[in-house]
């Protein structure tokens, strides 16, 4: 079976020996992958095994006003062979609305906001232009939803609120990611499960999930709006291949959840 993994993480060669242990170091986490774009297509090559590598998405953060450009610049450089990108924009940004059209026009796939690391809740003020330009461009939204290691006891991507930002813009593609909520699973299942313009990734889901949560948010959601996704370098492709080997369900919707789906979404010939 083939697999696309919807959510992974990689650096520019320079930052990436700094950038990982410092995350690691701050959010508890151990990693699977020396977090640049060599590295991780290396890893991804290498967990294929008897399944076949079809391609990755990297969702890269602006973490900072001044890192939009250089970001976005990195993500389209990043776009060859099998590994595509998302871009960023920092939602306080003065030129944030102006810097989505570039990723447009950049043939990027995408916007990632991370609330925790960008400090904002998903529905203050000045987040909700952003979604409007989002949804005008045909660019999807990928949020960390849930909580985070960076930000234990303070969730600024609470599931209610993805409800509140895709029924708001019901033209906005939202891929809520670790399905639906990181370690939120009843909440998830409870405010986004069958929100019609909403994915689920499942990004770090065998961190928190048990097959038995991961079929029930599946079998509620839909299996044809749920992404395969490690998240790596924090987690790894046989980990979460094996959450979803051991779901309860039929073939075809794992391969759909697999690859198929992703090859929809993006509009991608994998």
């Amino acid at each position: 079976m083939k697999f696309f993994d919807s959510h992974v993480h990689f650096f520019p060669d320079k930052l990436a020996g700094k950038a990982l242990p410092q995350l690691s170091r701050t959010c508890g986490c151990p990693y699977y992958s020396d977090g640049t774009r060599a590295g991780t297509l290396a890893k991804m090559e290498a967990w294929q095994e008897e399944n076949s590598f079809a391609g990755a998405m990297a969702l890269h953060i602006a973490t900072s006003p001044r890192q939009q450009a250089a970001v976005n610049n990195f993500a389209a450089q990043s776009q060859q062979g099998k590994l595509f990108c998302f871009g960023s924009v920092f939602p306080t940004a003065p030129d944030a609305l102006e810097e989505m059209e570039h990723i447009k026009a950049l043939g990027l796939h995408g916007v990632k906001l991370h609330p925790d690391y960008q400090a904002f809740f998903i529905e203050d003020p000045c987040a909700l232009p952003l979604y409007a330009q989002a949804e005008k461009l045909g660019l999807p939204v990928a949020f960390h939803t849930g909580r985070d290691p960076y930000s234990p006891y303070l969730v600024h991507c609470h599931p209610a609120a993805v409800a509140r930002v895709a029924r708001r813009f019901p033209g906005l593609t939202i891929i809520a990611a670790h399905m639906g909520g990181m370690e939120q699973p009843e909440d998830a299942a409870k405010y986004l499960c069958g929100q019609e313009n909403v994915y689920f990734d499942t990004a770090f889901a065998s961190r928190f999930l048990t097959p038995e949560q991961f079929t029930k948010l599946v079998r509620l959601h839909g299996p044809e709006r749920v992404l395969f996704a490690t998240d790596c370098p924090w987690s790894t492709v046989p980990e979460e291949l094996a959450l979803l080997g051991a779901a309860e369900l039929t073939e075809e919707e794992r391969e759909n959840i697999a690859w198929k789906n992703a090859a929809r979404l993006f509009h991608l010939d994998i």
